[in-house]
């Protein structure tokens, strides 16, 4: 059967998906003037790093299954290397793979627990009411795939290794989602994170209680008081990152000693990290500090320079740049590589698939996760009477829980707690099976939705939710200044600069964008970025005085087109040219008449997170990545659609 046409929506989400993947901002249209890096956002950046190292994560995988099974000896006798760190004769030893597992991978969940802090600050999970469902689904997808695990191994002592069916693996699931399942939509892919993050946090939560044994209560008293101490640290405001190194460390070394896996104190370390938007007094302070930088490039301007340039960032996001790739690339492929070998045969395989520790694994992921996470997520929608509802549609939910049955970092980790021998082979299997088949699965529903019909297919795939909006302040006809029909389905936002380059160049798109939709109308607000551009301020406080003589878009296309005219003589020019009240324009300009009215545009643009130019708000989305003119019509027909669906 021929595969359906994609419809405009689906369009959309693919570049929407496309660009998470590949990033956003390399094309000729995708560059703004910044106080703050707004190319792309913090999630879309997180999924281009994690779907880019699944191939690697993948790679690694492949290579411990032939090392292991053209040479076992030297495998073993690698990862079983002792590493010892003494300092006065105490200090922590373990062998190598114990040193992945527990010290490396404590940066690991350091990057989740900093990844759900940022969703809850500045993503999807900002809106309170949208935690609800997220947080039942990833429960319903650990809860399911327990029971099932419990089921089959009841009565046997290999019932203790439960928790290696329960938690997804954030960056395989996300990568191979990008490659199974590319019709699913954009907004999908926050959905998985949360719910990945969600089991995740309670998989560390698992360890921690049920994997722990001997626990030293004396070392636990000791970790708990230096982590107090970061709280304080943090509390008071003190940003001495060796300070928070030396304690965390600290932190680590007594939770090892206390016999709790001490990977939980990244996650909670993470989970207390602020994110939240750079500060224009920030913003500004880090311009004028490069500025003197520029005009005496010392040693001592450059330090300052630069840490003016990383105050401007939370601390969430400089933690994020410093280990998030790190982690992808070379701490989750190198723990593959050091848990993932099993030796295959035959006779293995043949026993291990009639194993129960394997089945439960392995019905628990493919089954039991979309099982749960559909199931939860629907009995949620039912029970709140559809006020709880998931971003997007059911086809796309069910996607989501095929593709977390993929369990392979956390499963791995905790199968080398709880197993060892030839049940610790078994467990590993039923992980690396579960994986095949949760993609298996995924592809299955991602081709069984395109066959849908078109209106059915959309959907199945967006579904009904309300979407999060992130203009703060609404469009209004009376107050705005809008082009276009007041009443269109569609409307585009644009935070803009007059002096601002990347404005001028993404004007004469917006021109043809409205020429070839009668239903898409524009609002222009004004962000004069006057640490950068000088003329800026002047340039929309005269626009405002031709928008008093009805003039308002002739002098701002006036102005987009001759952005290098912008003085006070060239200012009058245009108004000339215009054929306006020459002597009340200038009066305007010289009384400030319309720095009132910037000023407002300029304090919702603070409202609503905007830090740079053009920043472009969709139907109230904000719209990122490249604006040429095939990306803004994709974004309008899919904000049409959702319309259409909301109707």
């Amino acid at each position: 059967m021929a595969e359906p046409e994609p419809s405009g929506i689906e369009q959309a989400d693919s570049a929407e998906t496309e660009a998470a993947q590949d990033g956003a901002g390399s094309g000729p249209f995708s560059g703004r003037t910044a106080w703050a890096r707004n190319l792309e956002t913090p999630l879309r950046q997180f999924l281009r790093t994690e779907t880019g190292s699944a191939a690697v994560l993948l790679g690694a995988t492949v290579a411990a299954l032939l090392w292991v099974n053209i040479d076992a000896a030297s495998y073993l006798k690698v990862w079983g290397t002792q590493l010892s760190i003494l300092l006065g004769g105490s200090g922590v030893s373990m062998n190598l793979r114990g040193w992945v597992n527990s010290g490396l991978m404590t940066f690991f969940f350091l990057v989740v627990g900093l990844e759900a802090r940022r969703e809850f600050d500045l993503g999807e999970l900002r809106d309170r009411r949208r935690v609800t469902l997220p947080l039942l689904a990833g429960v319903g997808g650990m809860v399911v795939p327990v029971a099932i695990y419990l089921a089959i191994n009841a009565g046997r002592s290999s019932a203790h290794g439960w928790g290696a069916a329960m938690s997804t693996d954030t960056a395989f699931a996300l990568g191979i989602l990008a490659l199974v399942g590319r019709r699913f939509p954009g907004r999908l892919r926050a959905f998985m994170l949360t719910v990945a993050v969600v089991d995740d946090v309670v998989a560390l939560g698992v360890i921690a209680v049920v994997y722990s044994e001997h626990v030293a209560l004396r070392a636990l008293a000791i970790a708990a008081g230096l982590f107090a101490v970061l709280l304080g640290i943090r509390a008071a405001r003190v940003r001495i990152a060796p300070l928070y190194a030396l304690l965390g460390a600290a932190a680590w070394v007594a939770m090892f000693k206390s016999g709790v896996d001490p990977v939980v104190v990244g996650l909670a370390i993470g989970l207390l990290t602020y994110a939240y938007p750079a500060d224009r007094g920030q913003l500004e302070r880090a311009t004028d500090l490069f500025r003197s930088f520029r005009e005496q490039p010392t040693s001592e301007l450059a330090q300052s320079a630069r840490g003016g340039l990383w105050s401007a960032l939370s601390p969430n996001e400089r933690l994020q740049q410093l280990f998030h790739p790190w982690t992808s690339y070379v701490i989750v492929p190198l723990f593959a590589l050091a848990n993932a070998g099993i030796v295959i045969n035959g006779a293995f395989l043949s026993r291990a698939y009639g194993s129960p520790i394997t089945l439960g694994i392995l019905i628990g992921y493919v089954v039991g996760k979309p099982v749960g996470v559909v199931g939860f997520s629907w009995l949620a929608t039912r029970l709140t009477r559809g006020r709880v509802r998931p971003p997007v549609g059911w086809a796309a939910v069910t996607g989501a829980g095929a593709i977390a049955g993929i369990g392979f970092t956390v499963s791995l980790l905790i199968s080398t707690l709880a197993f060892s021998g030839i049940e610790l082979q078994e467990a590993k299997l039923g992980v690396l099976s579960a994986a095949l088949c949760a993609a298996a699965v995924t592809w299955t529903v991602s081709r069984a939705t395109a066959m849908l019909p078109a209106q059915k297919r959309i959907r199945a795939l967006m579904g009904t939710a309300d979407v999060i909006l992130d203009l703060d302040i609404p469009v209004d006809a009376y107050r705005d200044h809008v082009r276009g029909p007041a009443d269109a389905p569609v409307t585009v936002v644009e935070y803009g600069d007059f002096e601002c380059p990347y404005c001028g160049q993404a004007e004469p798109v917006i021109r043809e964008l409205l020429a070839g939709h009668g239903d898409v109308s524009y609002v222009w607000r004004h962000l004069p970025l006057n640490d950068v551009h000088p003329r800026a301020q002047l340039a929309a406080e005269a626009s405002e005085g031709a928008a008093e003589q009805g003039a308002f878009w002739e002098m701002h296309d006036l102005l987009l087109s001759h952005q290098d005219e912008l003085k006070p003589m060239d200012l009058t020019r245009h108004a000339e040219q215009l054929g306006l009240d020459v002597e009340r324009f200038r009066e305007d300009l010289r009384r400030h008449t319309g720095a009132g009215r910037v000023a407002e545009d300029v304090d919702s643009a603070d409202i609503s997170g905007v830090s740079g130019t053009p920043t472009f708000f969709i139907n109230g989305r904000r719209h990122y990545g490249a604006y040429d003119i095939d990306t803004l019509t994709k974004a309008a027909k899919a904000a049409r659609a959702r319309a259409e669906i909301a109707a």
